[in-house]
């Protein structure tokens, strides 16, 4: 049996994200969608980055959120992701690295420019991200690497790499070598417009490769095209494992065979950026399965790391995870 080097190995689009306070006056003015994921091309990202102030940029994309706030908590763990070597590239790539995250998938040297996301927050905290993918676009299989997803417990992968061919057949590549290892899979699919654009074939999916399953409220609706929040826990029942879904305020329910648990939200004064709070939720799930704790804990933790990325910008986090955790659950009377 090949040995465990990786609590959780990401899989994702590797982007640089552009954060930017703006008025809901801004998007409607610009016919620009709030609330979602738009993918944008290279002229559109330019004239939405021009007519902003940027607040901050920093590495991003969904799960190398997630593995950053893994290795913040104290995880082992590798990234699989296309940049360029150019400015924004150097740049996620020094960032990965500082953050204690093996990432050894090589760049482009010539062709598109490293993904960026140009990430729109109004007054109400939510979250508009207008996506240039460029190089991320070009994650191939020939970008897996075999070893690398067999030392890895749980190989994670986000619902943004379903839009490319390319990246589809990596994702498909990927599971085959963790289920032949005996590795399990655990998919996010990121986004509504994901599932709305995919639907059929993300179930497919799922069905097929997922053993976790995280999704919020409204994306499980969706996927079932449902409009009973019970009804559709009944139907993700049977496809996977386990299935983590949010529903922000309300916290999470966990669904694990005949059992559901029902985890109330973190206690939040002020939200700044909502920016990543579904990539954290995921990290701080996983760290706790990987770590051998209850599901009931897993959510527990999972809602802790969401709720220190909502006070502040940005989707990486500000303050050492692992310590925050370990307070909050013994607050809460819980092994830390």
């Amino acid at each position: 049996m090949t040995e465990i080097v990786y609590d959780v190995l990401g899989i994702g689009n590797a982007i640089v994200d552009v954060l930017a306070k703006v008025g809901d006056a801004f998007l409607s003015e610009r016919h620009l969608i709030k609330g979602s994921m738009t993918l944008v091309e290279a002229a559109e990202a330019g004239k939405i980055y021009a007519d902003v102030i940027p607040e901050r940029q920093v590495s991003g994309g969904s799960a190398a959120n997630t593995v950053a706030g893994l290795a913040s908590l104290g995880a082992d763990c590798a990234f699989i992701g296309k940049v360029h070597d150019d400015e924004l590239g150097q740049l996620f790539q020094r960032d990965i690295g500082a953050a204690g995250i093996d990432f050894f998938t090589k760049p482009l040297i010539e062709g598109a420019a490293t993904g960026r996301s140009v990430v729109l927050v109004t007054p109400d905290a939510e979250r508009s991200m207008f996506t240039y993918l460029g190089a991320a676009r070009k994650l191939t299989k020939e970008d897996i690497d075999e070893k690398i997803i067999s030392e890895s417990r749980i190989t994670f992968i986000e619902g943004y790499l379903w839009d490319e061919p390319s990246e589809h057949q990596a994702i498909l590549a990927a599971c085959e070598i963790a289920h032949r290892y005996e590795r399990k899979i655990a998919f996010s699919v990121s986004d509504i417009s994901c599932v709305e654009k995919h639907r059929k074939q993300m179930l497919e999916f799922i069905k097929q490769y997922v053993d976790i399953l995280f999704v919020n409220e409204a994306e499980l609706m969706s996927l079932f095209q449902r409009d009973d929040f019970f009804e559709v826990l009944e139907d993700v029942k049977p496809l996977v494992e386990i299935a983590a879904v949010t529903r922000d305020s309300r916290g999470s329910v966990i669904v694990n065979g005949r059992e559901k648990i029902f985890v109330e939200a973190e206690k939040i004064r002020d939200v700044v950026d909502s920016t990543g709070a579904g990539d954290l939720y995921a990290a701080g799930f996983l760290y706790g399965l990987v770590k051998g704790r209850s599901l009931g804990t897993c959510a527990t933790i999972g809602g802790i790391t969401a709720s220190e990325i909502i006070t502040h910008y940005g989707a990486r986090p500000e303050v050492s995870l692992r310590g925050l955790v370990r307070h909050r659950l013994m607050e809460y009377g819980k092994k830390p």
